[in-house]
C-alpha cells in the first residue's frame, strides 16, 4: 500500500506532461498549503519625540500601565510623544511550527512622525478566526526618515512611519491544514478551465490507473492519497524535482 502511494505521488507531478507543456505544480496549488495573515495592535515606545497624540494611544498607554500595577488618578492624561500606536502584520507560512520566528511589519496608525529608534512592546498577533498565533516584540528597523527646517519646510524620504522587525514574532500556535487530513489531495488550478481539468484527470488516470483522480469542477482536481501525513510530505518533495 505504501509503495503504491509513493508511486502515486512521484508520478503525479509529471503525469500531465503528454497533454500540456506546463507541469502540474506550475498550473495548480495544493489545497490547504497557503499563507495565513496575522495582525495585531500595540505600542512602540522609546521614540525621540516623534510619537503620536491620538486619544486611543493615550488610552492604550493607560491600560498598559494599569496592567503593570500603576494606577493613574482620574483626569490625568498619560500622553507621551515618545509612544506611538501601531498595527503589526505578518504572514504565517504553511506548516509553520510553534517556536519558529516570523518577520513583522509595524505601521503607525496615529500621527506619529517617525518610528525610528522605537521598540515594539509584546503584542499578540491574531488570525481571521481571532485566535492568537504569534507574539511580537523587538526593536524596529526603519528605512525612511524626515527632517524639518526652521521656516516650517519639511522633507521626507521613504516612509518613516513604517518599520520592520526581522524574526520579530514567535509562533505560539500551529494552523491545522486540510492537506494532512482525508483520503485525497486536491489541486486547485490557477486558471479555471473545464478542458484543462479534464485533461489533468485523464493524464493522471492514464499513468496511475482508473479512478485515481477526478474533477470537482473547472478548478479542483482530487487525487486519492494515503492518510499518513508523512507520505503526503514526500510527494511535495518529489513533485518539485520535475
Amino acid at each position: 500500500m505504501i509503495r503504491n502511494a509513493l508511486a502515486v505521488f512521484t508520478l503525479l507531478a509529471v503525469c500531465a506532461a503528454p497533454v500540456m507543456a506546463d507541469r502540474l505544480k506550475d498550473m495548480a496549488k495544493v489545497k490547504g498549503v497557503r499563507n495565513n495573515q496575522l495582525v495585531g495592535y500595540g505600542l512602540v515606545v522609546g521614540l525621540d519625540g516623534t510619537g503620536d497624540s491620538a486619544p486611543f494611544t493615550n488610552q492604550t498607554l493607560r491600560n498598559m500601565m494599569e496592567k503593570f500595577g500603576i494606577s493613574l488618578p482620574e483626569g490625568v492624561n498619560p500622553s507621551s510623544d515618545n509612544v506611538a500606536a501601531v498595527t503589526i502584520s505578518a504572514n504565517l507560512p504553511p506548516f509553520a511550527k510553534a517556536g519558529q520566528e516570523l518577520d513583522v511589519t509595524v505601521s503607525s496608525i496615529g500621527n506619529a512622525e517617525s518610528l525610528r529608534g522605537g521598540t515594539l512592546l509584546m503584542t499578540p498577533l491574531r488570525g481571521a478566526d481571532d485566535q492568537v498565533y504569534a507574539m511580537a516584540q523587538g526593536s524596529l528597523i526603519v528605512g525612511g526618515f524626515g527632517a524639518g527646517g526652521q521656516d516650517g519646510s519639511r522633507i521626507t524620504v521613504n516612509v518613516p512611519s513604517v518599520g520592520r522587525i526581522p524574526n520579530g514574532a514567535t509562533i505560539e500556535r500551529e494552523v491545522q491544514s486540510p492537506f494532512t487530513r482525508g483520503d485525497t489531495i486536491t489541486f486547485n488550478l490557477m486558471r479555471s478551465d473545464f478542458t484543462t481539468a479534464r485533461r489533468v484527470v485523464e493524464a493522471i488516470n492514464e499513468k496511475l490507473g482508473p479512478d485515481m483522480a477526478y474533477a470537482h469542477d473547472a478548478t479542483s482536481v482530487s487525487v486519492r492519497a494515503p492518510r499518513d501525513p508523512s507520505q503526503r510530505g514526500q510527494f511535495s518533495v518529489d513533485s518539485g524535482k520535475y
